[in-house]
């Protein structure tokens, strides 16, 4: 009871599930490009599923919150670069990022439709989705809970805020998804995101540090100017 009667532990909460979800953004953009290999009526449980993973794959960080601390402690040093546990997760993320979202690129552009494709070829299997879903919800997952462990000092408070935050992106999961799957050139922009983000995370593995707020101001305006075309589109001549 004190802690709900606490103001400060409120105002926390709201800041961290914000937090979460504007973090949570990349996460939902590679898990519905993802799950669109999927036949339709398989993919809205694919979304639930990694969403859920996803919740409790953070939650299961935060118990293990002094771990994660000691993440960030060099193990060693290349050209000058302390190279910790975080940042070889960051680096493998980032890397496996770059080829996802770059093979995805070759396939669309290399898809002209001539004649029918095998059904192995048109969809992706189940199980090899889920495995890909987990490995990207690792790397935003550990991002998401660092930065969660600066900010409040109450596990309790974490727990809630990725509970309500997860909740959140399970009702927008499915529109996004829906809607980045009947626009092609939604598709590719969100794919350009993943490249993006991907060396981002690349950077930051090195030490590079890019503000996100640059990344976010960049991938909101090409989402406006998107919007702009795909009106634009719609208007009769």
């Amino acid at each position: 009871m004190e802690l709900l009667l606490d103001p400060q532990a409120w105002i926390a909460f709201a800041t961290l599930t914000a937090l979460e979800l504007v973090l949570g953004i990349d996460n939902i953009v590679f898990i519905s490009i993802l799950v669109d290999r999927l036949p339709p009526e398989r993919r809205e449980i694919a979304r639930r599923i990694g969403l859920g993973m996803a919740m409790f794959m953070r939650i299961a960080l935060l118990l293990l919150i002094f771990w994660i601390v000691g993440l960030t402690a060099p193990l060693f040093t290349v050209l000058g670069n302390e190279i910790s546990g975080r940042d070889l997760i960051l680096l493998a993320g980032g890397v496996f990022l770059l080829w996802k979202a770059t093979g995805e690129i070759h396939e669309l552009l290399e898809d002209h439709g001539d004649g029918p494709k095998p059904a192995s070829a048109a969809h992706a299997g189940f199980a090899a989705i889920l495995g890909q879903i987990i490995v990207i919800d690792l790397v935003f997952s550990l991002d998401s809970i660092i930065t969660a462990v600066g900010m409040v000092n109450d596990v309790r408070v974490m727990i809630a805020a990725v509970i309500a935050s997860v909740g959140l992106m399970m009702v927008a999961a499915g529109p996004i998804g829906r809607f980045v799957s009947r626009h092609p050139t939604v598709k590719m922009l969100a794919l350009s995101f993943l490249i993006m983000i991907g060396m981002a995370l690349v950077a930051d593995g090195l030490d590079f540090h890019v503000p996100k707020g640059y990344i976010y101001f960049a991938m909101a305006f090409s989402v406006a100017v998107e919007m702009l075309n795909l009106r634009l589109r719609r208007k009769p001549r």
